[in-house]
């Protein structure tokens, strides 16, 4: 298998339908097979290989401006601010009631920064990976040099702000029910943050949500976008080759990117109910299984148990949370491969539900919904056998 991969990726040209092919059946981890792969099937890459170098050149040196303007200019102008008093009497300082502020934008971005935050803190609990130093720091970033206010500092003073004012319990200042971390004394020592000029895993892809947040303000960062931030920087973190791993952090940045641009209509609200928001694609699941096993579908109906209740997780996170790292991996391969773009998704949840048929036509809504909720089948490739099969009998 690795030779045949090898055979398609060595062309001057890729030939997608036959990588596409060969990436539906799981990509092996060895040579960074699977983060070339990714980065192809994601868009990132052009299929002419001749052009590689330079795009890649081209796009890393373009993330080191986003962090430079929405990281590192905003931090040094925060912490000028303390040194010079003459800022105070220009007409953007922090209590400038404009909208249009330097300032109000900064305070804005603590209440999104927080949000992330707290998700990246808890990504895949029960691996140690993302609380471990990266080998590679982002040395724009981690300059001894930098008299500026990091991420990490901004995270710190801001909760720490919420928290006094939340001790306080002084009126009008009370911020705690509008906050949108609501922050416990301990939330800043749940994880002990590494000593100055290193960074954990999770601070690189918090950054990378922050910048995202930046350039996409009209949807800016709802949560679960850090859990399909995770599994993608997760694997190009760990690829075995050290000149892409070194770029981890830029590479996942556009593949997150790009990736966001064909599912970011299941994270707006607003769109639920129309033909691409996640309200149909969860009707689509129902409306497959009733299509392949109408006994199940009649059961789930009478039951009452709605897409809503599970589907909703499955489809929004790409089934990040219903099984191992490992396993999601080998899943985002398939997915990643089919050219309709996440219509085998659709199947691959129906096989799912049609995987344990029998203990749901057993079980009451008490027990089916605790079934659904914790997906009891851990072989992905049992699943994603199936969900070939149903599509197949099309």
């Amino acid at each position: 298998r690795i030779a045949d991969f090898q055979e398609v990726l060595g062309e001057p040209t890729v030939a997608l339908g036959k990588l596409r092919d060969l990436c539906f059946s799981g990509i092996p981890f060895d040579g960074g097979l699977r983060c070339l792969c990714w980065k192809i099937l994601l868009n990132y890459l052009p299929l002419e290989k001749a052009l590689w170098s330079s795009l890649l050149k081209k796009q890393r040196d373009l993330y080191s401006q986003f962090l430079k303007e929405m990281i590192i200019q905003p931090g040094i102008a925060k912490a000028n601010l303390g040194v010079s008093r003459e800022d105070v009497t220009l007409e953007d300082h922090p209590l400038n009631p404009n909208p249009d502020s330097r300032w109000n934008t900064y305070f804005k971005d603590n209440e999104v920064l927080l949000q992330i935050d707290k998700d990246v803190r808890r990504l895949y609990p029960d691996m140690a990976f993302f609380q471990r130093p990266t080998d590679y720091p982002c040395l724009l970033i981690l300059d001894p040099q930098n008299e500026f206010e990091t991420l990490r500092k901004r995270v710190e003073q801001t909760t720490l702000k919420s928290q006094t004012v939340a001790r306080n319990r002084s009126g009008v200042t009370n911020v705690r029910s509008s906050s949108p971390l609501k922050t416990t004394p301990n939330s800043l020592s749940e994880y002990e943050v590494l000593p100055n000029g290193c960074e954990a895993h999770w601070e690189v892809v918090e950054r990378i949500l922050f910048i995202y947040a930046k350039l996409n303000p009209g949807i800016a960062y709802v949560q679960g976008m850090n859990e399909i931030v995770g599994p993608l920087y997760y694997t190009f973190a760990t690829d075995p080759n050290s000149e892409w791993k070194e770029h981890a952090e830029a590479d996942t940045f556009f593949c997150f990117t790009n990736l966001m641009a064909e599912i970011r209509d299941n994270f707006i609200k607003s769109l639920d109910d129309s033909q691409c928001g996640i309200t149909y694609k969860m009707e689509k699941v129902y409306s497959t299984l009733k299509e392949k096993d109408v006994e199940l579908y009649l059961k789930l109906q009478e039951q009452n148990i709605k897409p809503q209740f599970f589907a909703f997780r499955w489809l929004t996170l790409l089934l990040s949370q219903e099984f191992l790292l490992p396993d999601v991996i080998r899943i985002w391969d398939s997915l990643f491969a089919d050219d309709k773009r996440f219509d085998f998704l659709l199947l691959v949840c129906c096989a799912m539900l049609t995987l344990i048929r029998d203990q749901l036509l057993e079980g009451d809504f008490t027990l089916n919904m605790r079934l659904l909720q914790d997906y009891p089948i851990s072989d992905v490739h049992l699943i994603l056998k199936k969900a070939k099969e149903l599509q197949d009998s099309k």
